[in-house]
């Protein structure tokens, strides 16, 4: 009888009980697997972000261990599967994280259902390898008012990115569980991309979604800023000039804050730890 791990859909089972058995780490997606809101001038691209903080934890003390991110921010699902897919299964890895579909469901109209059908397509294509694949949830978008609207399609979405971690044995990195980072304090100023709080906060999930042993600890965010009602309002239309508007008319003009940005690691090479300077970051 042919057991369930032995389907041909399925990744091999490898026991994780010490250190990790991965040596070639690839990340694909948008802008939240790039690292964009985590600045760091030691990083290619000047944005650090979970993905590298976790291929750093696991290329520690590991000779042969390699890293590409080939994640590139403001791609849609289907940019995704075209220009990275192929590209990350070139350089043989044996670790896949892949994040995408969020920049679809927030934009109105779309169908999360449809979404998840292109989703599971390319999740066939990345595990047919034998390679982990890992796949995120979207957050919880109820605690921030501009994107709580969206957060029955999100919802949908994961459900449906559940079934399909289930159907092809992809270890689910789960946001919509992460209570952490809903909170402003976790974002950046565009209130749309996590700071470093948030990235820092998202490579400890992931890496225990890994079973992954490592010293990384929380980081704490400044206490809350008590405002009156005007600085309130005088600081959501700063945010709505400087990051709202340009998000409106990118969309109507069919343009993306990705359009001129390559991948910041193509190739898969060693990737050196970043010391972390202070405990507590702003938004």
């Amino acid at each position: 009888m042919t057991t369930e791990s032995a389907l041909p859909h399925r990744t091999p089972y490898v026991a994780n009980d010490q250190g990790h058995p991965w040596r070639r780490f690839v990340a694909i997606g948008d802008s939240f697997t790039e690292g964009l809101g985590d600045p760091s001038p030691d990083s290619p691209g000047g944005n650090r972000g979970w993905a590298d903080r976790v291929a750093e934890v696991l290329g520690a003390g590991v000779d042969d261990f390699a890293y590409a991110n080939l994640a590139v921010r403001g791609r849609l699902i289907g940019q995704i599967v075209a220009e990275q897919i192929e590209p990350a299964l070139a350089l043989s890895p044996d670790l896949i994280s892949f994040c995408a579909g969020g920049n679809d469901v927030i934009r109105p109209g779309t169908d999360p259902d449809e979404i998840s059908q292109q989703f599971e397509d390319a999740v066939i294509r990345l595990s047919s390898t034998g390679a982990t694949v890992v796949v995120f949830t979207g957050i919880d978008t109820n605690f921030s008012p501009v994107f709580r609207g969206f957060r029955g399609k999100v919802a949908i979405y994961n459900e449906n990115l559940r079934a399909i971690a289930d159907r092809y044995d992809c270890i689910v990195a789960d946001q919509w569980g992460l209570k952490e980072i809903q909170d402003t304090r976790f974002f950046a100023d565009d209130r749309l991309h996590l700071n470093t709080l948030g990235h820092h906060e998202v490579a400890r999930m992931v890496l225990r979604a890994l079973n992954v042993p490592n010293d990384l600890t929380p980081m704490q965010p400044a206490p809350i800023a008590v405002r009156n009602w005007r600085a309130a309002r005088a600081d959501d239309l700063v945010w709505a000039r400087t990051y709202l508007v340009p998000w409106v008319l990118r969309r109507l003009r069919h343009q993306s804050s990705g359009d001129h940005v390559t991948a910041k690691r193509p190739e898969a090479s060693r990737v050196a730890r970043i010391e972390d300077q202070d405990s507590a970051a702003g938004g």
